[in-house]
């Protein structure tokens, strides 16, 4: 299992999103790639050909950052924010819930 943050290091505007996904998966300890797709263009287009087609924006190509478990879609920025604010971040990543977490309770 590989979660995987696709970034994008010259884009000014989602640079803080992107911080703020990668700082919650560092103080959670959670293993992750950041994967800058300004770098490979080979990256950007699997990023873009993986996002389902529901979850892709009505014009243009989705931006960073986007999330996912080995091949499986996460979400993006959005979908991240929703399930931290509800504490089922986990759940989300489709990671097994910290104990820590209200996830793990009955």
């Amino acid at each position: 299992m590989v979660l995987r943050v696709f970034v994008a290091s010259l884009s000014g505007s989602v640079t803080k999103r992107q911080q703020d996904i990668v700082r919650f998966l560092e103080a959670n300890k959670i293993n992750f790639e950041e994967v800058d797709i300004t770098m490979s263009e080979e990256q950007r287009r699997w990023m873009y050909k993986n996002i389902p087609q529901d979850k892709q924006p009505a014009q243009g190509n989705p931006l960073p950052p986007q999330i996912f478990n080995d091949d499986q879609y996460c979400g993006d920025y959005d979908s991240f924010f929703e399930a931290k604010e509800s504490n089922t971040v986990f759940t989300f990543l489709g990671l097994k819930p910290n104990l820590a977490s209200k996830e793990s309770e009955p």
